[in-house]
């Protein structure tokens, strides 16, 4: 079914603007003086003109999107245009042709006429050449404003980040926390609390300096998780047990910082925890270029959403700017499964 092409979010405007004086401007050359001066002409002509035109303008759109996206990109312009403008001009005869058998039909022509047939063809030749370099070029200025909404989103994003961020390094309750964990170690257990303090210590390094960076490696965000799963190993112990496999060919790919502290932050926030029902968190490599972070389902009452459900949605939002895979969420009832797609060195260099 013939239906209006979507080349532009112009393509409606542009054919009423055009097609409306076009119309007028056509018959003019067709019928010479008696367009305006034979009522039934006039009457007859221009909306049979008007439809015509209008039914054409939707062909050529369609074709130009057959053409598109059969020579896509910006390097095929030059040939994608010529073969476009080609096919119209030949297009155009058989239309005019076909007008000035429609109009000899009525009894609207005669022989007197047959001379414009030329002037028509160069006129509406011209305004199909005119209209597909318009159209190529609104096309071209709407991608790059999309292109760069995208990028403010993607800076908005990151923005929004940065403040969830700066929220976890002065969130009063973790550090409260691990402050008292801290405090009972140096009491019980001075060399274990040594230890708390230095991965502390690189827990809050890395959250301090998160912000300058898009991306980090695999690697790096591992080594900053191990250190988180000490802090919460010596907070929660076995009530908590983390398990992290990922492998060599995963540790150069590339994510956004904190991602898994983030969804290991919304587990915690969602599940109980105890030592007879500890909360299991796996951080296990896919083999198919993602990772998957996994924990068991144990519901606890929430009276509010926290800054972890904000985070898990900016998370969610980045890769939808950043990456052509999304990140899929997968709850079976007793298990959830988040995967994060990794970005490899040329996506990044996309970014």
């Amino acid at each position: 079914m013939l239906k209006l092409p979507k080349y532009t979010s112009r393509d409606l405007s542009i054919m009423l603007w055009t097609m409306i004086p076009f119309s007028i401007l056509l018959n003019s050359i067709i019928f010479g003086g008696d367009y305006f001066s034979i009522g039934k002409v006039f009457w007859i002509a221009t909306p049979v003109t008007f439809l015509v035109m209008a039914v054409s303008f939707m062909l050529y759109g369609n074709i130009a999107l057959g053409f598109r996206q059969r020579f896509p990109g910006d390097e095929n312009f030059l040939r994608r245009t010529v073969l476009l403008i080609l096919l119209f001009l030949i297009m155009t005869a058989l239309i005019i042709f076909g007008v000035y058998q429609v109009y000899y039909a009525f009894g609207l022509l005669n022989d007197n006429n047959d001379n414009n047939f030329t002037w028509a063809y160069i006129t509406t030749g011209i305004l199909n050449i005119f209209l597909t370099f318009l159209n190529e070029g609104i096309y071209r200025f709407e991608s790059w404003k999309e292109s760069l909404n995208e990028t403010e989103q993607l800076k908005m994003a990151y923005k929004q980040s940065q403040l969830i961020g700066l929220k976890s390094q002065v969130n009063p309750h973790f550090l409260f926390n691990s402050l008292n964990s801290l405090s009972g170690l140096i009491q019980e257990d001075t060399e274990k609390a040594e230890k708390f303090l230095n991965e502390m210590s690189k827990v809050y390094r890395y959250m301090l300096r998160n912000d300058e960076e898009q991306l980090v490696t695999v690697a790096t965000e591992i080594q900053f998780i191990s250190s988180y799963f000490s802090l919460l190993e010596a907070r929660y112990g076995s009530a908590v047990k983390p398990e992290v496999s990922v492998s060599e060919g995963d540790k150069d790919k590339m994510l956004p910082p904190l991602s898994l502290q983030v969804i290991v932050e919304n587990a915690l926030y969602q599940n109980k925890t105890s030592k007879t029902s500890p909360l299991c968190i796996c951080i296990n490599s896919a083999n198919d270029g993602t990772i998957v972070i996994k924990n068991n389902i144990q519901r606890k009452m929430l009276t509010e959403t926290g800054d972890q459900e904000s985070g898990l949605d900016n998370l969610i939002m980045k890769y939808q700017l950043m990456s052509e895979q999304p990140v899929e969420i997968h709850d079976s009832g007793t298990e959830r499964r988040i995967i994060l797609p990794l970005i490899t060195k040329r996506e990044e260099a996309e970014v």
